[in-house]
């Protein structure tokens, strides 16, 4: 049966997308494939120059580092991958444009160690200065390994906002939780709002920005599960039109995709490895999802592609 798919999973793919939509499941798919087994998840605070900082990186085990920072004092997040080879870990930061602006260079860096100092500088190298930081965490997995809870502050921002999770590791779970999420005023570091969750940990990247009710605002979610396949969920807030506080919307479904151009969201399930297919599309009336279509598909193994069914 798997390489049945395998073998028409282009044709099931054409069948069940149009060319534009398909090209974004595609990607999206892209985006949720598992990289490499993290060998860690460290956090420091430090100083570049003399400004205050926290950066927090994934380690991998093909030397990738993901990695983001942020100056205490505007609370941005920047977004700092690169790689660790032979000791020399060096990290890139881009510019507004995706060109690169700038890379922190650390020449031994070594992930045992409590304190870490290397080198910030401009790519143009008109400007250098000096990093010192201090490990203050490291987030782990595995069993009987319990941690104090821990705040980490997430990629995605609005332009005046910022958000943070609470982490937390219990003895008798194997991987950590999220169990907030706090949500900040940038330069003041004012909490203004806290939500109390149960989701996945997926480091600083539990959290996304966008527009998700197309009313032109912000808004945030929360990655809360991953299942069988492809399929995802995520908690979605609205944010309240000339206010800093956001509500929880009854957003929800499987793998949600927001069209901004079409002021319209698309849903998709599967299962059964890959035979049962379900696609959904919604419009949003007063904040609700409202259903405009609903498709479901079946694998028929005698015409090799995928059928319309009755949803049930």
């Amino acid at each position: 049966m798997g390489q049945f798919l395998d073998k028409h999973i282009n044709k099931i793919l054409r069948h069940l997308f149009d060319p534009v939509r398909g090209l974004r499941w595609m990607i999206m798919l892209a985006l949720l494939t598992p990289m490499p087994y993290a060998l860690a998840q460290l956090g420091y605070a430090g100083t570049i120059g003399i400004q205050p900082i926290h950066l927090f990186a994934y380690v991998y085990g093909d030397g990738v580092v993901r990695a983001m920072y942020v100056y205490d004092k505007f609370d941005t997040p920047i977004q700092v991958d690169g790689k660790l080879v032979g000791g020399v870990l060096e990290l890139h930061e881009q510019n507004d444009h995706k060109g690169e602006s700038a890379i922190l260079r650390f020449e031994h860096f070594d992930m045992t160690q409590e304190n870490v100092s290397g080198e910030w500088y401009r790519t143009d190298l008109s400007k250098r200065l000096p990093i010192v930081m201090k490990k203050e965490f490291v987030v782990e997995d595995g069993e009987n390994l319990e941690a104090s809870p821990l705040e980490l502050t997430q990629a995605a921002a609005t332009r005046d906002l910022y958000f943070k999770t609470r982490v937390v590791k219990q003895k008798d779970e194997y991987y950590p939780r999220v169990s907030a999420i706090k949500v900040f005023k940038k330069g003041t570091d004012v909490l203004l709002q806290t939500f109390n969750v149960d989701v996945e940990y997926r480091g600083v990247d539990n959290v996304s920005v966008d527009d998700y009710n197309f009313d032109g605002i912000e808004d945030f979610s929360v990655f809360e599960s991953s299942y069988a396949g492809p399929d995802t969920s995520s908690l979605y807030f609205l944010r309240v039109p000339g206010a800093e506080r956001f509500v929880e919307s009854d957003f929800g479904g499987s793998s949600l995709e927001f069209d901004p151009a079409a002021k319209l969201i698309h849903e998709h399930s599967q299962c059964c490895a890959g035979t049962k297919h379900m696609s959904a599309t919604y419009k949003v009336v007063k904040n609700k999802m409202v259903l405009v279509e609903r498709k479901c598909f079946e694998l028929d193994e005698e015409q090799g592609d995928l059928v319309t069914v009755k949803c049930e």
